[in-house]
């Protein structure tokens, strides 16, 4: 009986291994979201949006923006991985949050979309000022007299954006998508010199942003394509952010509505461009596409298997390493073609681009003639993509003095000098000591 249950305890431990296994590169759960609204109407004017991150495994947790009860923390642990603000128009959240709260969130990895209006308050702007990004003042709007729908036949702040103003990256903004983009909010520009930054979807050439019932007597904040509609930022702790300008824009009317240039026969079409732009964003900002991660590296001598305790200049080594990208919720295989390692001491002595094989990218090399702690790196930076970031360390020692050449032909000069120098003291020594000097001899 005793053997009987034994039996049965190896069978549920085997299958509960197998199950470990096979799941072992999926990543279950997308995470948890804190969603803040100004008001609980979103659920039901958003309802689309908010139900494609459920179905995608997100846990949402909808509260008004100045409950007071909000904290994005608890005894030093965050509660959630991800903030969703659909609340362009609160001043002062409630609760624990606060901008520098939300800065700490981002600083500690987490992902953050911010969504704004004409009605954009302080601490969105604040919140967007720290990351870079500054929005216009409130009750400003994108203005498109050229580039608006048919629909608008007022203010003209009903804009189309052609897809051809998407940032030209699918694992942010998916396929472009054949349908312009209706978007009516504020406008944002950025500092062009931060290369944290990315401009997501611009306005037309046509386009500025002012206030839409006031005559125009200054400069405005944007003209033209200098006008970001959406943008968005990727920290160099792989926290993701992106600011939109507009709540419409996620909305199921700007979803589902069709939309038609006013220009005199305007292209027309079904629906917008929006709910495909949107779930990609969503995606991409809650860090469903586009993550990589660094599996096993490894480095040695050419037909060896482990690492020397310090290589010898002139050896050759064989790098390796293993990078994996998070698809549909597993770990596969990266496919890229532009991974490069160096190999530096202070500046890089060698950089070359891996090859792949499998699933890994490798290389081999002869150490440069230079000794010294040197740093195996592969820093893989490219637009979409988590940043990625490996260092192995390792020692270059000179060579011993039993691993030097015994006889150099371009030194056989030096040879014969010396031997030669040898043969002449020997024959000088031999003359001193017995050549006898005939005058003296005749003398005695």
């Amino acid at each position: 009986m005793a053997s009987k249950y034994t039996c049965l305890l190896t069978k549920e431990l085997a299958v509960l291994l197998l199950l470990a296994l096979c799941s072992a590169n999926v990543v279950h759960g997308a995470g948890k979201v804190l969603v803040l609204v100004d008001n609980i109407n979103v659920q039901d004017t958003h309802s689309i949006f908010l139900n494609s991150l459920k179905e995608k495994g997100f846990e949402l947790t909808i509260k008004p923006a100045d409950d007071a009860s909000l904290s994005l923390s608890k005894y030093g642990e965050f509660l959630y991985d991800h903030l969703l603000l659909l609340s362009p128009s609160v001043e002062e959240f409630g609760g624990s949050i606060s901008v520098g709260a939300i800065t700490e969130f981002i600083d500690a990895g987490h992902n953050i979309l911010v969504v704004g209006s004409s009605d954009i308050g302080d601490p969105i702007r604040e919140l967007a000022g720290e990351c870079g990004v500054e929005f216009d003042e409130e009750k400003t709007a994108v203005i498109d007299h050229i580039s608006y729908d048919a629909s608008d036949e007022g203010e003209h702040t009903k804009i189309l954006s052609a897809p051809s103003n998407l940032l030209k990256s699918p694992l942010i903004v998916g396929e472009t998508p054949a349908e312009p983009l209706l978007f009516k909010g504020v406008g944002m520009t950025v500092d062009p010199d931060n290369p944290l930054l990315l401009e997501v979807l611009t306005a037309s050439s046509s386009s500025y942003s002012y206030h839409a019932d006031v005559p125009i007597s200054e400069y405005p904040h944007a003209v033209g394509k200098s006008t970001l509609l959406i943008t968005a930022m990727q920290a160099r702790n792989n926290a993701r952010v992106v600011f939109a300008g507009s709540l419409d824009f996620f909305s199921d009317e700007y979803y589902q509505s069709s939309v038609q240039f006013a220009t005199s026969g305007g292209a027309k079409f079904p629906k917008s461009g929006n709910q495909q732009v949107a779930t990609a964003l969503a995606n991409w900002v809650f860090k469903e596409r586009g993550v990589l991660r660094v599996g096993q590296v490894k480095h040695h001598l050419v037909g060896e298997t482990s690492p020397p305790a310090a290589y010898t200049i002139g050896d050759d080594v064989m790098y390796s390493i293993e990078i994996q990208e998070l698809v549909n919720g597993k770990w596969v295989a990266f496919k890229g073609d532009d991974v490069q390692m160096e190999f530096v001491r202070i500046d890089p002595f060698v950089r070359t681009t891996l090859k792949r094989k499998d699933n890994k990218f490798y290389v081999q090399f002869k150490l440069p003639d230079v000794y010294g702690v040197f740093t195996f790196k592969v820093d893989y930076e490219r637009v979409g993509y988590s940043f990625l970031h490996s260092r192995s360390q390792m020692s270059v020692r000179p060579l011993q003095h039993t691993q030097y050449e015994r006889f150099i032909i371009s030194a056989y000069p030096y040879y014969t000098s010396a031997f030669s120098m040898m043969v002449g003291l020997f024959f000088f020594s031999f003359v001193f000591l017995y050549h006898r000097n005939e005058s003296k001899t005749k003398e005695d």
